[in-house]
């Protein structure tokens, strides 16, 4: 991807899934990558490096701002500027919504919506003075078309999407680029954990390709929202997903 090189780029939720896969496609870019994640984040940034990258793991609760204002500092220390957000820290509660409390509800939405603008809020202030930067943020087609059990997943989903358009509008101006990748069904390792009975019989069958998507397929598409081949897309959302959306 052109214009990767030597960008540093933050990932949240980088230790594991998704965005280790991200970490590992932009250290094959050569970007240098802060992987920022709740769970530790060591053994990822030794991957990163084998790949001949520059890495650091940061410890984040993206629910608190000292905690993603203390993220993007030491990116800064670390390589001296931040070129990528990508807010890809998340969790699900499920419950059918007669049965959803009010602190599934809480946690969801500190983690997956208020956790996106926290670390946005974050790392603004430095990209506004660069005039140049992207914050790409993970969306799910459960955002775009909503799924049984998933109240507060799919509110969260839909809202980085309004926020990201929203970003978009008001910066695009100052030279920045907010976009959104919404996974489909994506092979994690806790997709993988589902009895492949399960998997084939409700999930794999709602997908035309006919099967899971890769979480290096994710992080393709990431790369290209990052690379300067987007520069001129903005406050979108590209669904990455099989075509289950359709």
């Amino acid at each position: 991807m052109r214009g990767l090189k030597d960008k540093v780029a933050i990932i949240t939720g980088g230790a594991g899934g998704i965005g280790k896969a991200t970490a590992l496609r932009f250290a094959e870019e050569g970007a240098k990558i802060v992987i920022a994640d709740f769970a530790d984040g060591a053994a990822t940034v030794e991957e990163v490096k084998a790949k001949g990258a520059e890495a650091v793991y940061v410890q984040v609760d993206v629910t608190n701002p000292d905690s993603t204002k203390a993220m993007v500092d030491k990116a800064v220390e670390a390589f001296g500027r931040v070129d990528v957000l990508i807010n890809n820290a998340g969790i699900t509660k499920d419950a059918m919504m007669k049965k959803m409390t009010k602190e599934t509800w809480d946690a969801v939405i500190s983690v997956n919506l208020t956790g996106v603008f926290n670390c946005t809020s974050a790392v603004l202030p430095f990209l506004l003075e660069q005039k140049s930067g992207v914050v790409l943020t993970t969306s799910s087609v459960v955002g775009i078309y909503g799924n049984l059990g998933q109240t507060n997943y799919a509110a969260t989903k839909w809202g980085v999407i309004g926020m990201t358009k929203s970003w978009a509008k008001e910066m695009a101006k100052n030279g920045l680029r907010f976009n959104c990748v919404a996974p489909g069904f994506i092979g994690t390792d806790m997709v993988k954990k589902i009895p492949e009975q399960v998997l084939n019989d409700k999930i794999i069958i709602k997908v035309p390709a006919g099967r899971l998507g890769e979480p290096e397929e994710i992080a393709a598409a990431f790369a290209f929202l990052a690379s300067d081949d987007a520069k001129y897309i903005n406050g979108t959302v590209l669904s990455v997903d099989g075509a289950c959306t359709l």
